[in-house]
């Protein structure tokens, strides 16, 4: 651990499209400085450093670790490597701040897990609508039981880039297409946005996926299901149905295809005492609560969040002081738990399973 006037020095581990969000956030904060980079494609690396005016640049893991001079990590490499290349920066005894899925499977995520434990070290994972104010404050009011024991929920994650081209165009760019590939690593859209939409549903009820039942879908979306070398067999759609540890029931589903919706969450939450209403879309937070005296007459009414601080604010916060490593690989683990519990329920049928069944 390190005081708050010591520099927290950062490596960045992968230099693609969401490395640049980490930097940026942490040459916003005070006292942490970006040290060095880490990509086996020469050019890539350069610009990447050179953008960012970071002084080294590494050609691969081994590389930075025997230079060693470096705190924390940004793990920002394919899902798939998340595992292999957290395991030595934790043997090294470097915190881990990593991408998500914490991995592509519990058994992974899991060892993850119980190695930061052993090491002492912070292991947080960036789901990023931790960073959604009014998400923060839905689940304290939950906490505080301000709607009751939570009875009901329904959440959904809705993306609409495979009718629309406001990102690109995925039938030509390769970083749209490997998500519809399962050769390529994807797990589709219910490991690439489902795992978001499960935190937001555990994090704001206090409480993890006791078991569910869920359904996939893929879509035909190209002649002979083939674009290229991408065979487009990664699932676009799914819905299930949960049940949480706490006893609440609901709904969860995600899609590519919410035409209209660019990347939007919602989220409602049910007790016996009150509702709640989350939602964020555009970018634009919204709270709403329906509580006593109200509850007769169904009024809802707008609640103000402060606002939250980031993944990367948090992160450096528990390098330095020990602060709450939140979300941490633990709760990345419980997550990855459940993903895999809902492929196994839609190849048996869609199944209730308990989780880890």
């Amino acid at each position: 651990m390190t005081s708050a006037a010591t520099p927290v020095r950062i490596l960045i581990l992968g230099t693609g499209d969401m490395a640049a969000s980490h930097v940026s956030a942490y040459q916003k904060i005070p006292g942490v400085e970006v040290v060095a980079g880490v990509d086996r494609r020469a050019g890539v690396l350069a610009d990447f450093c050179k953008k960012f005016s970071i002084p080294h640049g590494f050609a691969n893991l081994d590389e930075a670790l025997a230079w060693g001079e470096f705190d924390a990590v940004s793990n920002v490499t394919p899902d798939a490597a998340h595992h292999p290349t957290t395991l030595p920066l934790l043997d090294a005894g470097k915190h881990v701040l990593c991408e998500k899925p914490l991995a592509t499977n519990a058994r992974d995520a899991v060892e993850m897990a119980e190695l930061a434990r052993a090491r002492g070290l912070v292991g947080m994972v960036n789901l990023s609508y931790r960073n959604v104010a009014v998400l923060q404050k839905a689940a304290r009011l939950v906490a505080q039981g301000a709607i009751g024991p939570l009875r009901h929920f329904e959440a959904s994650y809705l993306q609409s880039w495979l009718t629309q081209p406001a990102w690109g165009d995925w039938h030509t760019e390769s970083r749209w297409l490997w998500r519809l590939s399962t050769a390529h690593g994807s797990k589709g859209v219910l490991g690439d946005v489902g795992i978001h939409i499960l935190d937001f549903v555990t994090f704001a009820a206090g409480s993890k996926v006791e078991g569910l039942s869920c359904r996939l879908k893929t879509f035909d979306k190209a002649e002979g299901g083939k674009i290229g070398d991408y065979v487009l067999d990664a699932n676009d759609s799914f819905t299930l149905q949960a049940e949480l540890e706490n006893g609440a029931l609901g709904t969860v589903s995600a899609t590519r295809f919410a035409t209209g919706h660019l990347n939007d969450l919602r989220l409602r939450l049910y007790g016996d005492r009150g509702g709640l209403e989350v939602r964020f879309e555009k970018r634009i937070e919204a709270l709403r609560i329906c509580e006593e005296p109200d509850l007769e007459t169904a009024e809802w009414h707008e609640v103000a969040a402060d606002p939250a601080p980031t993944v990367y604010e948090r992160f450096v916060a528990a390098v330095r002081e020990g602060a709450p490593a939140e979300p941490d690989f633990s709760h990345g683990a419980e997550l990855q738990k459940a993903l895999d519990t809902a492929e196994r329920s839609h190849a048996d049928a869609s199944r209730f399973l308990r989780i880890g069944s």
